[in-house]
């Protein structure tokens, strides 16, 4: 009776060692296929396509879908289907406008030129760049500030607190090169596009490069000054 015990045993333990690959092989989720692309064309089809380097025809081609499409993967639109819509226009939109400033991005004489070494930021142009007087020292540089309900707050403020590895205590994740400004509001960088919707929870993203250049130019005491408003918010 005991080797009729044994033997079932043993047959249970290799049909269980069968069964648990064949579990796990039935168990796993198929690669993620990527969005399909929309054959429908957007409001601003035109605009993206001339954005884009596209025929401008205003006809959604596979391939404008797929420029698209590409565009918005690479800076975090969703969903990233390719339709010429709002959002896309928007980034694009900004965009052009970024690049119009070229190397005067205090033209509107906005930031205060009387303090010696200052950070400006622009949240309508979502740009910022670091002035000693009226001498461009750095800049400007895209940025990606406080979305709807987290905004960047405005005025003229000063880096109280600097932490090259900081981690936010409240969303619990890294703030490298963080220079603190106005409360929880900070210079730091991230990882995602600076034209990533919809935006921060407050701090002034940045790209590593840049954050680490602003690392070095600036310190405790040195101006802040914020103005404008970011689009959308």
């Amino acid at each position: 009776m005991g080797d009729i015990r044994r033997r079932r045993a043993v047959a249970l333990g290799i049909t269980g060692g069968l069964v648990a690959p064949l579990t796990l092989t039935l168990a796993a989720s198929p690669a993620q296929a990527a969005p399909s692309c929309t054959t429908q064309a957007g409001p601003y089809q035109k605009q993206v396509e001339k954005f884009l380097g596209r025929p401008v025809d205003g006809r959604q081609s596979s391939a404008d879908c797929r420029a698209t499409q590409a565009f918005q993967t690479k800076h975090g639109i969703t969903p990233n289907a390719g339709y010429a819509g709002p959002v896309t226009w928007g980034v694009m939109d900004l965009m052009n406008k970024q690049k119009a400033v070229g190397n005067n991005p205090n033209r509107d004489g906005k930031c205060p030129v009387n303090k010696g070494r200052i950070a400006c930021v622009n949240l309508t142009l979502q740009l910022s760049w670091i002035q000693d007087g009226s001498r461009l020292v750095y800049g400007p540089v895209p940025v990606r500030t406080g979305r709807n309900g987290y905004e960047t707050r405005t005025g003229l403020k000063k880096i109280y607190w600097r932490n090259i590895d900081h981690v936010s205590t409240i969303y619990n994740v890294p703030m490298p090169y963080s220079q603190f400004f106005d409360g929880g509001q900070a210079f730091h960088s991230v990882g995602v596009s600076m034209w990533n919707p919809p935006g921060s929870h407050g701090c002034v993203n940045m790209t590593k490069t840049d954050a680490k250049k602003y690392w070095s130019l600036l310190k405790n005491g040195d101006d802040v000054f914020v103005y404008g408003r970011k689009p959308g918010t």
